[in-house]
């Protein structure tokens, strides 16, 4: 996930906590309401457990709203709703690891920020992507900044565009009066050697009447990988606008250890929180029990084994029924008889056993006399557990690697 930082703490508005949070104590947190598919939150809310199984559908809604990647950081929302409804300027700069959700997150902030101004009856800020990459040079930021403003204030050409700007913002009588978010991506190229023009940018936000809301991305810092820490505290601010809990501790512990040690990827954990409450609602459609009103480490695990599917396993599953059986005869040889090699001859016996255990043809060739072809040395390139995670699934396969004679 993006990291923030406020550029103008002086001068920008706080952002406000979220009246959920701060009204939900932490003792009194319920499970997730079982109730009947389709039925409203108030009704299902003190139905019975022991009589409907079915999850609440308005409940698992919010919880994987709450999860997805693209859900609005309330921080930043807040900033820029502060901004608007303040009539102040203000800057902040988001940065994080390539692919971690910055675009995303700032886009959708652009749109929500329309859409709550509409409702709330205040006048829509302009909005100015700029991509730095597709500048000439770093100073044109500001001719495309002074721009927005060409329509309704003329600037005079004796003057740059930077100066232009810092007088507009400086007079009242020439200020703009509509907001305007500025969006600055690939903040890293506007980095010279004196910093000059990033600090004229963001200085734009002090003046006196300056009307820019200014949201840079920014990379050009090195990021460490999210910790087992870091993850589930992050999941758990997620779900704290929620009045039930979700996750058993346990479960959570789990999925925060495991996307740490793999790739410290905050958005596969958010993706691996929502496969195991898609799991459990599953389990809630076809089960009577009343425990299921919660994601437990069971659950977790099936999410997470989807997740860090290798690339080996999807190899195995791709093979003919032939090949995946031999492959059941080699797991068997190995794990169960303890052997590390073992040859073509018993290979091929251990093949042939499998299938006439299975009732399935042992194929159309078979293996010749020759002592020498026999004797012939075979050993397992991959890791016997992607064989037997490959196969967790189906009873056929897992059939076929029950224990042999040794």
């Amino acid at each position: 996930m993006p990291t923030l930082r406020s550029a103008t703490a002086g001068a920008s508005p706080a952002a406000t906590p979220s009246p959920a949070a701060a009204s939900t104590p932490r003792g009194v947190k319920r499970r997730l309401t079982p109730g009947r598919a389709g039925e409203s939150p108030a009704t299902s809310r003190h139905t019975s457990p022991h009589r409907y199984p079915h999850a609440d559908t308005a409940q698992m809604r919010a919880v994987k709203e709450a999860l997805h990647v693209a859900t609005v950081p309330s921080r930043v929302f807040e900033f820029c709703k502060a901004c608007v409804e303040q009539q102040k300027a203000g800057s902040l700069y988001v940065c994080g690891c390539p692919g971690t959700g910055k675009t995303l997150s700032i886009n959708k902030i652009k749109d929500s920020l329309v859409c709550w101004a509409d409702e709330v009856g205040m006048e829509t800020p302009d909005s100015l992507a700029i991509n730095c990459t597709n500048l000439a040079n770093t100073s044109e930021i500001f001719s495309k900044i002074l721009g927005q403003f060409q329509n309704r204030k003329k600037g005079s050409g004796k003057l740059s565009p930077l100066q232009q700007l810092q007088s507009m913002f400086s007079n009242k009588e020439s200020a703009p009066r509509r907001m305007m978010l500025v969006i600055v991506d690939e903040m890293d190229y506007l980095i010279t050697r004196d910093r000059a023009v990033l600090h004229d940018l963001f200085m734009l936000t002090t003046c006196p009447y300056s009307r820019c809301i200014l949201i840079g991305k920014h990379l050009a810092v090195t990021f460490h990988a999210y910790s087992k820490d870091q993850i589930s505290d992050i999941i758990k601010h997620r779900l704290k606008v929620l009045e039930y809990d979700v996750f058993e501790p346990l479960a959570l512990e789990f999925c925060a250890r495991k996307v740490a040690a793999a790739t410290g990827d905050m958005r596969k954990a958010l993706g691996v929180c929502r496969s195991a409450v898609e799991v459990l609602e599953a389990r809630l459609q076809d089960s009577s029990d009343q425990e299921l009103g919660i994601v437990k480490f069971d659950h977790m695990d099936i999410a997470l084994s989807k997740v860090f599917k290798s690339a080996v396993v999807d190899s195995i599953l791709c093979l003919p029924q032939q090949q995946q059986m031999v492959l059941c005869a080699l797991a068997n040889t190995f794990q169960h008889c303890k052997k590390k090699a073992t040859t073509l001859g018993e290979l091929n016996r251990s093949y042939i056993e499998i299938c006439g255990s299975t009732q399935v043809p042992a194929g159309f060739m078979n293996l010749g006399q020759s002592k020498e072809d026999k004797l012939r040395r075979v050993t397992l390139q991959i890791d016997i557990s992607d064989i037997g995670f490959a196969f967790k699934e189906n009873r056929f396969f897992q059939k076929c690697m029950e224990q042999p004679r040794c």
